[in-house]
């Protein structure tokens, strides 16, 4: 069986960080996170995105969050850590780390902090990422999230890597919120896994030959995101459930992602240690954390019972 038989497909929450008095990562209660995620329909976990505050931790906070669930009993191959960096030699050392402790991927942002960079210049640090990674192992997601890094992924550098690393680059995370650019990338690029970043685009997206969804409020709804890919897959209507999991990410969307996240999980599992964030992010007031749990409330969606 090749690297590419083992893409991930399927739904991946995009992984909450809870975190310690201190702020620092939480390990324990982010393995017991994980844990349930996967035992609730997950296909995978990308940690370390946005979501899960990545960019507010240090490279060697994220290391040990990688090497933390590994050694808590998350299976390797269902990690898909964030590795991208404005750092070359940062992005390749977390890599590194990600293949060596077995992970199915990494998912890569482009370096976002010049801007307008050309796509010679960014398929130069994706080159040298595989380069210096040199591992036969590694199956890069690139990470086009132009609104967040302001650094789109284009078609021609999807292109250009691929004429030269098919084996490295397997797929992309797409957050755009553009279907066209989503159902565009995976029609012209066959085997490229293209993964929805929003909940509400997944069906339309595997009906144009997608992989699956890498989401923020898959934390909260996992089971009837990934019954919508699998029953898809079976060929089964599945309309229904879709229109649940867009309910689910049209509520948490009118409020700060992580914020509210953290706030309904909380909730579900009666442990304030969800409460807090990095700054500059804070948490909701009480007023607006009321206001998210009536409309959450107002779907009906349940979350399976706590771990």
């Amino acid at each position: 069986m090749s690297l590419k038989d083992n893409r991930f497909t399927g739904v991946l929450p995009a992984a909450l960080t809870p975190l310690k008095e201190d702020l620092t990562p939480n390990d324990a209660l982010m393995a017991k996170h994980c844990h349930w995620l996967l035992n609730n329909g997950s296909a995978g976990l990308a940690i370390l995105g946005t979501t899960g505050e990545a960019n507010s931790f240090s490279l060697k906070e994220r290391i040990r969050i990688i090497e933390n669930l590994v050694e808590a009993g998350i299976p390797g191959e269902k990690l898909l850590p964030g590795t991208g960096s404005c750092s070359l030699t940062d992005a390749v050392e977390l890599t590194r780390v990600a293949v060596n402790a077995g992970a199915g991927g990494v998912l890569m942002l482009p370096p976002f902090y010049y801007k307008n960079p050309s796509d010679e210049g960014l398929y130069a640090f994706f080159s040298e990422v595989i380069q210096r990674v040199a591992d036969p192992r590694l199956q890069i997601y690139l990470y086009h999230f132009p609104q967040m890094s302001a650094t789109p992924i284009t078609y021609n550098l999807i292109e250009m890597l691929l004429k030269d690393y098919p084996d490295a680059i397997a797929g992309m995370k797409d957050s755009s919120g553009v279907l066209e650019n989503m159902t565009g990338a995976a029609e012209k690029f066959p085997g490229f896994h293209v993964l929805s970043g929003a909940d509400d685009l997944l069906l339309p997206v595997l009906e144009k030959g997608g992989a699956g969804a890498i989401t923020a409020c898959a934390n909260v709804c996992c089971s009837p995101l990934s019954a919508v890919h699998d029953g898809f897959r079976a060929g089964t209507d599945v309309s229904a459930l879709h229109e649940q999991v867009t309910a689910v990410r049209h509520t948490i969307a009118n409020f700060p992602l992580q914020s509210a996240l953290k706030a309904l999980i909380a909730r579900h599992t009666g442990n304030d240690e969800w409460l807090r964030l990095r700054p500059p992010l804070h948490l909701l007031s009480e007023e607006k954390t009321a206001e998210l749990f009536n409309a959450f409330d107002a779907i009906g969606h349940e979350l399976p019972a706590a771990a």
